[in-house]
């Protein structure tokens, strides 16, 4: 369960996004940074109950640093007004599929998944195994649980079509695609509800036929 003074800090964070101020909160950050990795450490321990790649994983090794990278950002804000974690075999820098949570105040947090603009080799495999397996594909997309909770596949697409496919592949909408993934929102009030681990594992759950179904083109 999150603390609502974690929510506090990120929206406060959101509003001073400045090195000046984050120095002079760094109690804050801290403790903001302790609790969400104490969260993330229990969906581990709940991912690894079905799934025992996740039994050594830390959950450091997961979570993404909130410093930005702004060398080569038009967006010079210092840090990131959110959490986030990927959850894979290899933890948050294992180029295949995996889950993603993002916790963000405002409306803006999610849990979601796939594979994120993957390095062309990757990407190729994903589509040959797309396009050999879409039906077992469709059937996994296609669900009535996983249209429920995350509608479709998204992910930025090609204006042409991907060199070695024709207009007719019946799978042409999704081999089109950079990436493969989906997203489900959260409320802020499910950010800090007793019951948030529980549901945000439902959902990893649902998604798990998918990233499995990614992961295996490329492993």
């Amino acid at each position: 369960m999150l603390h609502s003074t974690t929510v506090t800090f990120l929206n406060q964070l959101s509003a001073n996004n400045n090195k000046p101020w984050f120095d002079a909160h760094r109690d804050e950050y801290a403790a903001a940074k302790e609790d969400f990795e104490l969260l993330i450490s229990e969906i581990i321990s709940g991912l690894a109950e079905t799934e025992p790649m996740f039994k050594e994983q830390k959950a450091k090794d997961c979570i993404f640093r909130i410093f930005r990278d702004v060398r080569f950002s038009k967006d010079k804000t210092p840090y990131k007004a959110n959490f986030g974690a990927f959850f894979s075999k290899g933890g948050r820098k294992f180029p295949g599929a995996g889950y993603y949570l993002h916790l963000e105040p405002g409306g803006k947090s999610f849990t979601g998944g796939g594979l994120w603009m993957p390095e062309a080799p990757l990407l190729k495999a994903v589509r040959q195994e797309v396009d050999y397996n879409f039906e077992e594909f469709s059937k996994i997309t296609g669900d009535k649980k996983f249209k429920k909770i995350f509608g479709s596949v998204a992910g930025e697409r090609l204006k042409t079509l991907p060199a070695g496919y024709k207009e007719d592949n019946p799978a042409i909408e999704y081999l089109k695609l950079k990436s493969f993934t989906v997203m489900h929102h959260q409320d802020d009030e499910e950010m800090i509800s007793k019951t948030f681990v529980k549901k945000t594992l439902e959902v990893f759950g649902t998604m798990r036929p998918f990233i499995d179904f990614l992961n295996r083109a490329i492993l």
